[in-house]
């Protein structure tokens, strides 16, 4: 696989010192922060998008989806893209790709105009994490280049604290839009710092091989997939010849791409990399854990305004408590990396995000703030040993020549995961939610008398009907949303599992791959 995070290294060149590295530094480091933080901005905003374009909720997850998922296929090419083209070359590609296509995802006026924007702008913002990455530590001196991972790894850590905070107040106070538009000063400006300050640290232009073959096959595979799900409960799911064909073309060109991968001379994706067992089983862990996360993530922001009735600040505001502990907590992670077992740690870390999932289902439709907040709070404190203590396992389980592949086919099931999650879970919170009302209807409690006593109260009949219809909706959509997060408290528990059949590495340290 053309690694994510090992293009050819450049001639020995010195790095930046005083303000051109202060300068430098920053412009990387504004570059991650904006292309992490539009991976969470626009989860508040999705109900103020779908009714901006006229489309239901659900519809509307699709443009968290179809930017992950674009994503999640870029990243593993983004070593061959910069060997092909060059490393600073293709960042200043990437990041122009990132701005203009941000700002036609703020012009647009139909859903299908505004995934196909996210689709570019995933494709054009994931090389961006990596590469930002590499530059960072080949600007700073050997011997300060703990420093440049510092500043990479805060970026990653905070842009998706402020992201939903942002999100929330640029939906309610400027418009959906804009939650695109604010890219673009911060595109300019980190194009323009890493242009003047950084040709020198450009790679050779090597013409390496790409397997088209196996990418084509990559890119049905899941896109078949990901329209299947994200269409699936419009079109009857299995009672669809057109869902159908997804399913087949979908499984068949997975098929096909295993099959090519594992015989091809320079496959995209280096199937290979799972014969050893200790990867595989933490990458299973982490995508079973992360799209467990993500898929709390993407709905209670969308449980709490459709049927809690909070606005997308207030949103923001609930949800961005998850980061505070994930910050404070993540040097504690990092340093206990090669003190004990690190199972252990990690394995108290799921569990602890399993718990949060057990005290989010306690919640009801009206759930104070700081109920809501708690479990968002202490959510934080299992992130770092989940995140950073997994990566630094599954990394230390193959041989150092191979960690980098490894990085970078980790991170795209990673991301992958969460788009899929997401889909599952808001079409099963729909169904759940469903199959809840088709259960409180028939126990409702003398519902003519509750009519009678708010025709009494001054509405009319159609008033009162609507009233009570809409108190069943609540609680349906809010028992629907309980049972999601029970099932990823499940799902987190399976993760924990699987971190057991990880052999314990001889030696475990943080690799600086993406």
């Amino acid at each position: 696989m053309a690694s994510a995070a090992a293009p050819v290294a450049p001639p020995a060149v010195e790095p930046l010192s005083g303000v051109r590295l202060i300068a430098a530094a920053f412009a990387l480091a504004l570059a991650n922060f904006v292309v992490v933080l539009d991976m969470t901005i626009a989860n508040v905003s999705v109900p103020h998008i779908a009714g901006g374009l006229a489309v239901s909720p659900t519809q509307g997850t699709w443009v968290i989806t179809s930017y992950a998922v674009a994503d999640a296929i870029i990243v593993p090419l983004t070593g061959w893209l910069a060997a092909r083209f060059g490393t600073v070359r293709w960042f200043i590609i990437s990041i122009i790709g990132f701005g203009v296509f941000s700002f036609l995802c703020g012009v647009s006026r139909t859903l299908d105009a505004l995934v196909l924007f996210r689709v570019l702008q995933g494709l054009s913002g994931g090389p961006l994490m990596p590469l930002t990455q590499i530059l960072l530590l080949r600007i700073f001196p050997k011997e300060k280049a703990g420093i440049g991972l510092a500043i990479w790894a805060m970026t990653t850590t905070t842009a998706p604290i402020l992201g939903p905070i942002l999100g929330g107040q640029i939906s309610d106070n400027w418009g959906w839009p804009w939650i695109f538009f604010i890219n673009l000063p911060v595109v300019a400006i980190c194009a323009f710092g890493v242009g003047s300050l950084l040709p020198r640290f450009e790679t050779p232009r090597i013409k390496a091989p790409i397997d088209m073959v196996g990418m084509a096959l990559l890119v049905l595979s899941v896109g078949a997939f990901q329209i299947m799900l994200d269409t699936g409960r419009e079109h009857d799911w299995f009672g669809s010849a057109w869902i159908v064909g997804l399913a087949i073309l979908s499984a068949i060109s997975f098929a096909a791409f295993v099959i090519w991968e594992l015989t091809d001379a320079n496959p995209v994706v280096d199937l290979r990399i799972f014969r050893f067992r200790g990867f595989s089983f933490s990458t299973l862990a982490i995508s079973l854990g992360f799209g467990a996360f993500f898929a709390q993530v993407v709905l209670t922001p969308l449980w709490l305004q459709q049927v809690a009735g909070y606005t997308a600040t207030d949103t923001g505001l609930i949800v961005a408590w998850i980061g505070v502990f994930a910050v404070l907590f993540s040097p504690i992670a990092a340093a206990l990396i090669g003190r004990i077992d690190i199972r252990i740690s990690i394995f108290a870390g799921i569990l602890w995000m399993a718990l949060m999932s057990l005290l989010r289902a306690g919640w009801t439709a009206d759930t104070d703030y700081w109920t809501l907040v708690t479990p968002h709070l202490l959510q934080g404190m299992g992130m770092p040993f989940f995140f950073v203590g997994l990566t630094a396992l599954a990394l230390s389980s193959v041989p150092e020549k191979d960690q980098t592949m490894a990085a970078g086919l980790m991170n795209f099931l990673r991301t992958l995961s969460g788009a899929i999650a997401t889909a599952i879970a808001t079409t099963a919170w729909d169904s759940q939610s469903r199959v809840a009302r088709s259960e409180l209807v028939p126990a409702l409690n003398d519902p003519a008398g509750a009519m009678s006593m708010l025709e009494r109260a001054g509405l009319t009949l159609e008033q009162a009907r609507a009233a009570i219809d809409r108190l069943v909706e609540v609680q349906a959509a809010t028992i629907g949303v309980l049972h999601i997060f029970l099932a990823s408290g499940v799902v987190f528990l399976i993760a924990a599992a699987a971190v057991w059949f990880v052999p314990l590495p001889k030696k475990v340290a943080m690799a600086t791959g993406h």
